[in-house]
């Protein structure tokens, strides 16, 4: 019985301290983006009507950085990145790739962005692309507009 405990015990400790652990580590600007696509998608659900989602903090020396979701009620909900070193900027861009951009540091950078997205009352989204920089090379993510989530790479060229 002693010897049941004790293990008992030790796997409540390794449990506990294993959950604080993963609790501590940050988001990264790809889950925090993914966190508020889902959270704006669940409100245009359940309220049935257009709710859009924008990026707050693009200029140089802002403090605060969030993707805000504000439905047609008025209600608004900021979904805040987690502080990390160095920029971040996060475009949405149009679906249609090759429209204006230029070649910045070596980096091909669109300048062709949207202000907003909105996510529909029926589950869908407006069809968009979104790039996110963070002092390295930017990465795109392609959005499917009728289940909200990730086109995967290759997938786009096989649908047309």
């Amino acid at each position: 019985m002693i010897v049941i405990a004790l293990i008992s015990l030790l796997a409540g400790v390794l449990v506990t301290g294993g959950l604080h652990l993963t609790r501590e580590s940050s988001a990264t600007p790809e889950e925090t983006f993914w966190k508020a696509v889902t959270e704006a998608r669940r409100m245009a659900l359940l309220s049935g009507h257009d709710v859009r989602m924008s990026f707050i903090g693009a200029a140089k020396g802002d403090k605060e950085r969030a993707l805000v979701i504000r439905a047609q009620d008025g209600t608004e909900k900021h979904i805040d990145f987690e502080p990390q070193p160095g920029e971040l900027i996060m475009e949405f861009l149009s679906a249609q790739k090759g429209g204006p951009s230029i070649l910045l540091a070596s980096q091909l950078v669109e300048t062709s962005t949207m202000a907003y997205v909105t996510f529909y009352g029926d589950g869908t989204c407006s069809p968009f692309r979104v790039q996110i920089r963070t002092g390295g090379e930017p990465r795109t993510l392609m959005i499917d507009p009728w289940t909200c989530a990730l086109v995967l790479p290759g997938t786009e060229e096989k649908k047309r």
